[in-house]
């Protein structure tokens, strides 16, 4: 990136901040929904998929299925159910958060040493309290590993969202795009890529506070 370049997104930031702080937000305000719904669905399934192999085959490989569509393709199909705009692009940033989820908090549940399990069905716990008691903050640290993969990826899907209607820092890339200007494509997708890495980077802060030697 040449000094002129660098000068020009400089100036760029300083004379549009209030418009990228909007598109910001609402970047944020997308990716945040999406993952609440993908953590209220995603983990019930990953401790059903735990608790049976049988039906963790079949919701692990149903979460794969889903992962291995083309974003703008999935994207693209949600808008001819959802209509354009914000529902659609909420629901696929939900649907791409849930492998993460559900795969971490599955393994995480599975990693809980089964002597801790029978010692607490021995103290007479039931299976409800021994799951919130005792498994789910044994796999707390699994779970936010899922969770912070799944803020990575939305934060990144969630710029293909102007192609369907919706909101965000990828409006300003795609206004770029279409204007032949690489000041506002940088500007975007750095600030983009700055929301990742703080997301990864508390995230993170949060699983090793989880974390249980």
């Amino acid at each position: 990136m040449s000094g002129n370049i660098f000068s020009e997104i400089l100036k760029y930031l300083q004379n549009n901040w209030s418009t990228l702080l909007l598109l910001i937000m609402e970047h944020i305000g997308m990716v945040v929904c999406g993952l609440l719904l993908a953590l209220v669905v995603g983990i019930p399934l990953g401790i059903l998929a735990a608790r049976s192999e049988k039906t963790g085959s079949a919701i692990l490989a149903l979460a794969n299925v889903i992962q291995v569509f083309p974003s703008l393709a999935l994207l693209a199909l949600l808008m001819v159910f959802f209509g354009i705009g914000f529902t659609s692009v909420v629901i696929g940033l939900f649907l791409y958060s849930l492998l993460p989820i559900i795969r971490n908090t599955y393994v995480g549940l599975k990693e809980v040493d089964k002597s801790i399990t029978e010692a607490g069905r021995g103290v007479g716990m039931t299976a409800f309290q021994l799951l919130a008691k005792v498994q789910i903050p044994l796999s707390l640290s699994f779970i936010l590993s899922g969770i912070r993969i799944a803020a990575v990826i939305a934060i990144g899907v969630a710029t293909l969202a102007p192609f369907i209607g919706g909101e965000g820092l990828g409006k300003e890339i795609y206004s770029g795009i279409n204007l032949r200007d690489p000041v506002k494509i940088y500007v975007s997708a750095i600030l983009a890529a700055l929301i990742a890495i703080f997301a990864d980077f508390l995230l993170g802060k949060a699983q090793k506070r989880a974390r249980i030697d």
